[in-house]
């Protein structure tokens, strides 16, 4: 059904209605024409009177014909229909391009679409390695920067050395921001773009306890195998590095992290039993760099860079009170 000027449904026919349809008419009609033929050529009598002594043969080629022709519509209308499936391959990033061939009409429309794809993948990698290009010219000139600053510390500067030293850290933190929102807007824009959440969170639960050793972190992955999200491991892992990381900052000795599946999206929560966040600082922690302690490491924007890039994957992150008696850190995902 779609909609009209007047603000009536209209009805829309598939092409195998119309292709049925039409068939079914083009029968009719020639039935009619031969009729009214023979009718106005007396002539032709004799002939169907000879069909009509072999009718039982007549009836065999009829039905012969007439499935022949039905087999032929559905091959035709088959071709139609693997479009479809075909087109959600590749967006769900299992194919890059529609393989196999299709009717004359419609291949050309294939071939277009393939070298669209093709294109935007073109121009995707070039994105991302301009971004690649863009991280090393300026993270050289701040190690530069960085090393200046200890030069004036060493020097007895140690105020200078402390203001420099904070901007060049304010600096490689906004870097770190903007590329990972460029490099996140070009993977998201690719249909192939797949990651398993629980390599991810797996992973990051074995970095923290290494790194975390001495506090003996109870840390817990509860996430299935089955579960695969839309967007790039690298992503994944900046989203879930920082949640996580913040958890086990926090937490008193354990932490939590699950997966679930809800309205075509992966939910991931991300809990700890540390003291939490008041409901009227949690929005506010979103926000860039706003820190939940002024005497935490860091320019606050951890939690800002999580949110922009599960906004740019169509998701969100959210932050409860956890059953922990902490903090539940929620990020949704498109399920891939």
């Amino acid at each position: 059904m779609s909609g009209t000027a007047s603000g009536r449904p209209t009805r829309r026919w598939s092409v195998r209605a119309r292709v049925l349809l039409g068939a079914a008419l083009w029968a009719i009609g020639f039935f009619l024409l031969s009729t009214i033929v023979v009718t106005l050529n007396p002539r032709l009598v004799p002939l169907f009177a000879g069909i009509h002594r072999h009718a039982h043969t007549a009836a065999v080629l009829t039905i012969i014909c007439l499935a022949a022709g039905f087999a032929l519509i559905r091959a035709g209308i088959a071709r139609l229909n693997a479009i479809h499936p075909r087109l959600l391959d590749v967006r769900r990033g299992t194919a890059q391009r529609l393989s196999g061939s299709y009717p004359t009409e419609v291949q050309p429309l294939v071939d277009d679409l393939n070298a669209l794809l093709d294109h935007r993948d073109q121009t995707i990698r070039r994105a991302i390695a301009t971004a690649g290009d863009l991280a090393h010219g300026l993270k050289t000139p701040l190690a530069i920067l960085q090393q200046e600053a200890d030069r004036a510390e060493a020097a007895g500067n140690v105020e200078l050395a402390s203001t420099i030293g904070d901007q060049i850290d304010r600096m490689r933190r906004q870097v770190d921001r903007h590329l990972a929102r460029g490099r996140a807007a070009a993977s998201s824009a690719t249909a192939g773009a797949r990651s398993s959440v629980r390599e991810s969170t797996e992973a990051l639960a074995r970095t923290q306890a290494r790194l975390r050793g001495e506090r003996r972190l109870d840390i817990r992955v509860d996430v299935s195998a089955d579960h695969m999200v839309r967007a790039q491991r690298e992503d994944l892992d900046e989203m879930l590095g920082n949640l996580v990381d913040n958890a086990c900052t926090w937490a008193r000795s354990r932490v939590e992290i699950a997966s679930s599946i809800a309205d075509g999206a992966v939910i991931i929560t991300v809990n700890d039993d540390g003291r939490g966040l008041p409901a009227d600082a949690r929005k506010t922690v979103l926000q860039r760099g706003v820190k939940a302690d002024e005497a935490a490491p860091g320019s606050g924007l951890g939690l800002a860079i999580v949110s922009d890039l599960a906004e740019l994957y169509g998701g969100s992150i959210a932050l409860l009170e956890s059953a922990l008696g902490g903090l539940c850190a929620e990020i949704r995902l498109p399920a891939a």
